[in-house]
């Protein structure tokens, strides 16, 4: 499995972990192999933490009503209180800590400091967003996409969670069709 980290802050790279949420969807954290995996690809753990099948269930969980809220920031709509429970619970938890060796710095901890790593993420944009500020949110403009990503562009213009995924499809899928419309008689 490959992970993709093109949101821009480490909560909505794992929502990126439920691909295609309009359609079946693809589970990236499919167990808890995965989520350790995860931790690492995502700069969260210098070394894979062990999860537990309820380590994996919690995590997701949380996934989940971090997505909520985003939503909820994007349509201008009051934060879901469960969900606010939910990641300022997470968010409380002792965190990923920093350990000096003679080789430089690791990141330890367990699948809980992951969750309160993540949920500590969410919960300094989404504060951001909800005071009335924070950075351009946006979702990906590709139709199967879902992916959200922060839109640090100078004209806050950027339409795809990343080009080398979502916007070289898109430009692929118009210049065909171009072609295919020009090609036909007329």
């Amino acid at each position: 499995m490959t992970f993709v980290f093109v949101g821009g802050n480490l909560a909505l790279d794992l929502l990126g972990t439920l691909k295609w949420r309009r359609t079946a969807g693809e589970e990236c954290l499919g167990s808890p192999a995965d989520a350790a995996r995860w931790a690492v690809a995502s700069g969260t753990m210098t070394s894979e933490p062990r999860f537990s099948p309820t380590d994996l269930t919690a995590l997701l969980e949380l996934r989940e009503a971090i997505y909520r809220l985003f939503r909820a920031a994007m349509a201008g709509d009051p934060p879901p209180p469960a969900d606010l429970r939910l990641v300022n619970a997470a968010a409380s938890r002792p965190g990923v800590a920093l350990e000096l060796t003679p080789a430089g710095t690791t990141r330890v901890g367990d699948a809980t400091a992951v969750a309160a790593e993540v949920a500590r993420a969410a919960a300094g944009l989404l504060g951001e967003i909800f005071a009335g500020g924070g950075p351009r949110l946006r979702e990906c403009e590709r139709p199967a996409c879902t992916r959200l990503f922060v839109d640090r562009s100078r004209g806050g213009t950027r339409a795809w969670c990343g080009m080398a995924e979502c916007g070289n499809r898109v430009k692929a899928a118009d210049y065909r069709a171009r072609k295919a419309a020009a090609r036909r008689p007329g």
